[in-house]
């Protein structure tokens, strides 16, 4: 008998804590300023609100906030122009002289001509033969083409003859016209000998030969090839065909 007793004691116990629990999740009536849900069975608080033990208490927002309608967190989040402060309370987001609120409405941006120094916008010193760039993390500018950033300053940039700007932000600012190359400030005519052309590689001597001759020294030497051999896929020099191998200048047949 007293097990029965103590069976149905704990029976009725959980289906009072599954009650609770139903309608702390929003099942069953809708207390006040709580609505049914759109889809499916239950009921959420109203925006503004938020459940607790079964009814749907107020939140306490405050001033420059608005409610969100999330279960989670604070239920609440600051207006434009404003930022949380320990979770209590949102302050207006302070804007220094010469800047504005970004669009986000959580930070500012100094004006054109100006440049974030800590809490403050301090105005661009402009260097001549210099214009204001879009990079709010450096000094603000940059030079004119034909000028390099020297400390403070913007410097010409001195282009040799048969030499072009480049115009790259990092690496030689100069580079030499096609058929010349570069040595020291200058740019040198290449000298191309007979059966080459012109190589635009950044490596070698600024030619190369023609297909069926090779390199030797500054010229060009037409190639010997051997019997049962052929030009490789360079053309610049001879392989043995297949079944066949380099012996010095000739190709045996392979053991």
């Amino acid at each position: 008998m007293r097990l029965l007793v103590a069976l149905f004691l704990a029976t009725g116990a959980v289906a009072l804590n599954s009650t609770a629990t139903y309608a702390q999740d929003g099942v069953g009536t809708p207390p006040e300023n709580a609505r049914k849900r759109s889809y499916g069975s239950g009921w959420n608080c109203n925006i503004g609100y938020r459940v607790n033990d079964g009814t749907c208490i107020e939140l306490d927002i405050p001033e420059n906030a608005y409610a969100t309608g999330r279960s989670y967190g604070t239920g609440w989040a600051c207006r434009r122009g404003f930022e949380e402060m320990d979770g209590e309370v949102c302050v207006a987001i302070f804007i220094p002289k010469n800047a504005f609120l970004r669009s986000s409405g959580y930070d500012w941006q100094c004006h054109r001509g100006f440049r974030q120094d800590r809490d403050s916008c301090v105005e661009i010193n402009l260097p001549e033969h210099a214009y204001l760039s879009a990079d709010t993390s450096g000094n603000g500018w940059e030079c004119n083409r034909g000028f390099v950033a020297v400390e403070e300053e913007c410097r010409a940039i001195a282009v040799p003859e048969n030499g072009y700007l480049t115009n790259a932000e990092f690496g030689e600012p100069w580079k030499c016209e096609r058929g010349f190359v570069q040595a020291e400030e200058r740019c040198e005519l290449i000298a191309i000998p007979a059966n080459a052309f012109l190589d635009t590689r950044s490596y070698g001597p600024g030619w190369r030969c023609e297909r069926g001759f090779e390199p030797m020294q500054s010229a060009c030497r037409k190639i010997d090839v051997p019997e049962n051999a052929h030009l490789d896929r360079t053309g610049n020099a001879w392989r043995c065909d297949r079944g066949f191998q380099a012996s010095g200048e000739q190709c045996v047949l392979g053991r």
